[in-house]
């Protein structure tokens, strides 16, 4: 056992910003209990990695990291899991990613985004979790065009279920915080990025095609821009949150209500690098760094994207002193040096 008493809950734990996390808390000497249903939504074996490179990490002890194949939809699998081991903390990353997989397959982000975060926040209630933190998304912003994006705006306007279902999760989570005094908070992740990051996201798609010599599309002709996060300012902001529960706000104004902070025990918060990059020049340093240029493809934008993410980050900063470290030429440098050791290990 680690010397830390906290034995604390990471959902999705076989994902990319879940593996990073176990790690951090590991090398920190806590227990850990990672759940995954290891599901195809991509490459299972890069999920498998990732719980490999967990297991192999020089930061395990004995007993302090237990892995299980579980899929939080399964009700009766995730109370036996609460009841044996009792988390302080709950992480719960665990969810059907993707923005544009959720026109073809809505079905999916219903079962595992609602069905399995109700099944999280019961489990919470019921076992007496000190603090849940909970991935939301950029994405709940939807058709919002007031920049930078801050969590007093209003976030009623989606354009994709999968954000629908980020929106809802904060409503259960802030009913779950007032009906069961349930300490949460919600983390609206900006285009996270890195190392042993997800295949469907800009960062790998790009990287595999320009190095396989394969056209990439290039969405609203180029004219977009994204506030990329690298993956170590995401786990070390989440790690910082684990430990500070959500309180309630004082001086909440019920007549006039804040959205990030509430009478329960609530917080939202955007966990992003609050600097915007234009996608083509995300693309340039790409090339640059891959030594290839790209076969650019330009299409038009589609429904469910949104043009531009630029995210406030204040309140976390005034929460937790969140700074992101890292540059976005030095984060792109150090994902395409692991990317292209990668691509040689699998593709070649």
């Amino acid at each position: 056992m680690s010397k830390n008493n906290d034995l604390i809950f990471v959902t999705g734990a076989a994902g990319f910003i879940g593996a990073a996390l176990a790690l951090e808390l590991l090398k920190n000497d806590f227990d850990v209990v990672g759940i995954d249903n290891l599901n195809s939504y991509y490459d299972v074996n890069l999920k498998e990695k990732r719980i490999q490179n967990i297991e192999e990490s020089p930061f395990l002890k004995k007993n302090n990291w237990k892995f299980f194949y579980c899929d939080i939809s399964d009700d009766n699998q995730l109370t036996k899991l609460f009841k044996k081991f009792k988390p302080s903390i709950v992480v719960n990353l665990a969810a059907q990613a993707g923005v544009r997989y959720s026109i073809k397959f809505p079905k999916k982000y219903i079962e595992s985004n609602l069905v399995g975060f109700s099944n999280i926040l019961e489990n919470c209630a019921k076992n007496n979790v000190k603090h849940l933190v909970y991935a939301s998304s950029s994405s709940v912003y939807g058709g919002n065009t007031n920049l930078p994006f801050s969590e007093e705006q209003s976030v009623d306007h989606p354009v994709s279920l999968y954000a629908a279902t980020k929106k809802s999760n904060e409503l259960m989570a802030h009913a779950y915080s007032h009906v069961h005094n349930l300490p949460a908070t919600g983390l609206r992740f900006f285009t996270v990025y890195g190392p042993w990051g997800r295949p469907d996201m800009a960062p790998m798609i790009f990287a595999k095609s320009i190095l396989q010599e394969e056209p990439i599309e290039v969405f609203n002709y180029g004219e977009m821009k994204r506030d990329f996060t690298f993956i170590d300012d995401i786990v070390q902001a989440i790690f910082k949150c684990c430990f500070k529960p959500a309180t309630i706000n004082p001086f909440f104004d019920t007549c006039n209500p804040s959205v990030a902070t509430s009478f329960a025990p609530h917080r939202i918060f955007n966990i992003g690098n609050s600097s915007p990059v234009k996608l083509l020049k995300f693309i340039d340093l790409l090339e640059y760094y891959l030594d290839k240029k790209a076969i650019k493809v330009f299409k038009p934008m589609l429904k469910v994207d949104v043009k531009e993410t630029y995210a406030n980050i204040t309140s976390l900063d005034e929460w937790i002193g969140f700074k992101p470290k890292t540059s976005f030429e030095k984060g792109i440098k150090i994902f395409a040096d692991w990317y292209s050791q990668y691509y040689y290990d699998n593709y070649t």
